[in-house]
């Protein structure tokens, strides 16, 4: 959100905001199981722990890009790639927060269903076939082709309003290991021999037998955990790249 310069600084209503903050009852976060409150719910004394699915995607070597392109070229790129992940959540009715860091992606979603949880991996396939579809349009431009790591998980996350009481300045955070889960698994994803996807022994547990079929389990010694990998694609955005992308 762009700052809002007409408020002047006062240390004595920065040390009364600070007290109101810490001094807020733990009572105000409230446990709301698998259902997502809606933004307007939160107040800046609040938070909700619910049960979310969180995805991310981001683009490998991306820091390698600066040495290949100008950065207006750069920018179109990254809006181009960014643009389309932000889409494809979007279109998801279980999608209830989507934010964007650099060249990452990450939402999440409320998944109170195991068929929930099968319909983010379908989210993942779709975002898969979309990198396919751009990285044709960009050998069209002669632009190098990027490639993506996809990490999933499931827990459990607070979910609080953060920001400058008044300001208009303010956004959600959400907190928890399913947070920085997902996102480490985003990180080794495409990376080192992993494949596009990996997804939590949590995440795989609760898939059908069909999406299970898919993944490969394999252990990773950093953090001592069965992961699983997969490199999938949503069918119908296959055909349409055989039938459009020539």
């Amino acid at each position: 959100m762009e700052a809002n310069h007409t408020l002047s600084y006062d240390v004595d209503k920065s040390s009364e905001r600070m007290d109101n903050i810490l001094d807020a009852s733990n009572d105000n976060y409230v446990e709301k199981g698998n259902n997502i409150p809606v933004r307007s719910n939160l107040t800046f004394t609040n938070g909700y722990y619910v049960n979310v699915t969180a995805i991310f995607i981001d683009i490998v070597g991306s820091s390698d890009m600066t040495d290949e392109h100008k950065r207006p070229t750069l920018a179109k790129m990254y809006r181009a790639f960014l643009s389309e992940c932000v889409a494809i959540m979007n279109a998801e009715s279980n999608c209830k927060e989507i934010s964007i860091n650099g060249d990452c992606v990450w939402g999440v979603f409320e998944t109170p269903l195991k068929k929930d949880v099968d319909n983010v991996i379908s989210v993942a396939a779709k975002l898969n076939s979309m990198v396919k579809i751009l990285n044709y349009k960009l050998r069209k431009k002669n632009y190098s082709e990027i490639s993506i790591g996809i990490g999933i998980d499931d827990g459990r996350a607070l979910m609080i309003k953060a920001g400058y009481s008044g300001s208009g300045i303010n956004d959600v955070i959400w907190m928890g290991d399913v947070v920085n889960s997902a996102c480490h698994l985003c990180n080794k994803a495409g990376r080192n021999g992993r494949k596009v996807i990996i997804i939590s022994s949590v995440i795989y547990s609760n898939l059908n037998e069909d999406n299970q079929s898919l993944f490969n389990s394999y252990f990773d010694y950093a953090s001592y955990t069965t992961n699983y990998e997969g490199d999938i694609i949503n069918t119908y955005m296959d055909k349409w790249y055989e039938e459009n992308c020539k």
